[in-house]
């Protein structure tokens, strides 16, 4: 949506160093912006790229203001307003409310006029669908499901059963949400299933992302609170609760029961061992492992880095050494006991 640089900077609060009469009408990266392109700024290593870009407006923060040779529009947090912008110049789409012919609907279940149901749907009793939802095609909503207002099921999602999404949660495709997680007790004859009987709450703000599942509580829900972001191919086990604000990166994984604070980073590929509590504000590096309660704020991480094979070979020769030259060690101090 084509709009006025001056429109932008009176609606974020942002200095604007240009002529606010300057229509915008796309977003687009600093090295192929053109001239009526919006761009940003938020890390100054890319200040080179700011110096030769055709962006009709650069959003950055006031320290790199100097270097644009575009407009410029001075923010504290040049990212988010970037991506709130974004929003407005492109909007997402929007869909007449109907409910389509090809889609299955439950005799009790309950659906907004303004909601926009789309083709192979299918929603089952009880459950209901808010104001203004999209539920995008191939959905399936089983038995006492909510979804709250303004949500977006994008397409192929699954609510298995018992889930609630709070107000404007985006599901991206092939979500499966509710699932059994993995209940099983042990005998001597094979595994036997525990049936798995909570539900799953959601807050509000939630974006969960392609392919994710989050499984059904044992017996309690397994929660999500407000604000969270799961990536693409996250697995959330049973019983798990996740605090407000957290973003968990992708193919994560956390196992079931497992307690993690507001405000946490999970960087792509952790892992979170079941039963455990990780307080808020706790970044968690990638790959890396957790398996005991973290009760402090602050980074944790947990592996190696790639180097050239053979500098690799070496030290995990050394390392399997390691045991011989402990003994070795021990010897040498009794000796001189």
């Amino acid at each position: 949506m084509p709009i006025k640089l001056g429109e932008l900077a009176a609606q974020f609060d942002c200095e604007l160093v240009g002529d606010p009469d300057i229509i915008i009408d796309n977003v687009a990266g600093l090295h192929n912006a053109g001239p009526r392109s919006l761009s940003f700024l938020s890390n100054p290593k890319f200040r080179k790229q700011l110096a030769a870009t055709s962006a009709a407006v650069v959003v950055l923060c006031a320290e790199d203001a100097q270097y644009s040779p575009a407009a410029s529009l001075v923010s504290d947090n040049p990212y988010a307003d970037y991506a709130r912008m974004a929003a407005i110049i492109h909007p997402r789409p929007s869909y007449a409310p109907g409910v389509a012919e090809s889609a299955a609907i439950a005799a009790t279940a309950q659906i907004s006029p303004s909601a926009h149901v789309a083709a192979n749907v299918s929603i089952g009793e009880r459950s209901t669908i808010g104001d203004n939802v999209y539920v995008g095609p191939g959905s399936v909503i089983g038995p006492d499901c909510h979804v709250g207002d303004e949500c977006r099921l994008i397409a192929n999602v699954t609510l298995v059963r018992d889930v609630t999404l709070g107000l404007r949660g985006i599901l991206h495709p092939g979500a499966v949400i509710g699932a059994d997680g993995f209940g099983n007790a042990m005998t001597p004859e094979g595994w036997v299933k525990v049936p798995q009987l909570g539900g799953v709450r959601i807050g509000d703000d939630v974006e969960i992302g392609a392919n994710t599942t989050v499984d059904c509580g044992a017996i309690d829900d397994t929660v999500i609170e407000d604000g969270v972001r799961i990536d693409n191919l996250c697995h959330i086990g049973h019983n798990v609760h996740i605090g407000a604000h957290t973003a968990v990166a992708g193919m994560s994984g956390i196992s079931g029961s497992a307690i993690v604070g507001k405000r946490c980073m999970l960087a792509g590929q952790s892992g979170i061992v079941g039963h455990i509590r990780i307080c808020d504000d706790v970044v968690v590096g990638g790959r890396a492992v957790i398996s005991k309660d973290i009760t402090e704020p602050g980074v944790y991480a947990g592996t190696f880095t790639a180097e050239p094979a053979a500098e690799w070979n070496r030290k995990v020769a050394r390392f399997r050494r390691l045991g011989q030259l402990i003994e070795r060690v021990n010897k040498l101090e009794k000796a001189g006991e």
